[in-house]
């Protein structure tokens, strides 16, 4: 997710953008706290596995003033995410210099981001195109059971998700799903079929609920349909029941619109997928919730 005053103008000269460590950026995750984004509780070091390179801030002498992450997966395609500035010192040029500095991390890779409303108009003019709305839908969670043909991920089965996980998503991330499907406090679900031979199992959906700040978040929720979609929300929200939860929904995914207002849930606010040129085709038809508005 990104989010900044667009600065008019020049960058100072005491700005110095660096790469940021695992160490570094606490302050910038309460930045995102402050900006009502929810951010997981640990959420960074799943981030950092992906790409420790791809994550930058901007200090004026030993202060941070700003940052962004650029993270690239494999040689097409990077997302930006994490574009933010001190409330109390944008305007300055400390934002635009960040970014351009940043930027460079993804070469010739395709850029996504997922753009709050205020800066959309800004990230055209840097060459990102709207693909779709994201809108985050938010609510108690419900009182349920966890189906009984939905269960918990287990070690053995990250081969057969990270391969479900890939005609989901843009781009392979192993390296991700390797410490989200098992981060800190984290609690990953998968649904499986027959395959129709008689045996053996495939997946047909998988999901992860995490703490945050403010509320629980779900991210992914991946499903071949919404009866899949269905079931992994409620063993998703098993535990959690009466606990304010929240979920990014591809607004195009209209059965996944249907799913979380069947919950009583609401939307707090929205985001725009936009991407820099194209992107590897995937089931956008099966993303019932993103993963994260950081990473995509």
């Amino acid at each position: 997710m990104t989010s900044s005053a667009g600065p008019a103008s020049p960058g100072p000269d005491d700005l110095v953008v660096t790469r940021a460590t695992l160490e570094d950026w606490p302050v910038v995750t309460g930045w995102a706290a402050d900006e009502g984004w929810n951010p997981g509780l640990s959420d960074s070091a799943g981030f950092f596995a992906q790409d420790p390179e791809g994550f930058f801030v901007g200090r004026v002498g030993e202060e941070p003033v700003s940052a962004i992450s650029v993270v690239n997966y494999g040689d097409a395609y990077a997302f930006l995410g994490f574009y933010l500035v001190r409330p109390d010192l944008r305007g300055r040029g400390y934002g635009l210099t960040t970014w351009k500095t940043a930027l460079a991390h993804a070469g010739s890779r395709t850029v996504g981001l997922d753009g709050v409303v205020a800066q959309q108009d800004n990230y055209r003019r840097s060459g990102f195109e709207p693909a779709y709305r994201t809108v985050r839908f938010t609510g108690t969670a419900p009182a349920a059971d966890t189906p009984a043909d939905v269960r918990p991920v287990r070690q053995e089965d990250l081969a057969a998700i990270t391969a479900y996980d890939a005609v989901c998503h843009p781009a392979d991330r192993p390296r991700f799903l390797a410490y989200w499907l098992t981060g800190p406090g984290h609690r990953a679900f998968v649904r499986e079929a027959d395959d129709g031979t008689g045996g053996n199992r495939v997946v047909t959906g998988y999901g992860v609920i995490r703490p945050g700040r403010d509320a629980l978040r779900i991210g992914p929720l991946f499903a071949d349909t919404a009866e899949d979609a269905r079931a992994l929300f409620a063993a998703l929200t098993a535990d959690a029941a009466g606990a304010e939860v929240a979920i990014d929904v591809p607004e195009p995914n209209t059965a996944a619109v249907a799913l979380v207002e069947e919950a009583g849930f609401t939307p707090s606010f929205e985001t725009a997928r936009m991407y820099t040129g194209p992107v590897r085709p995937f089931a956008r038809d099966r993303v019932f919730g993103v993963t994260t508005l950081e990473l995509g």
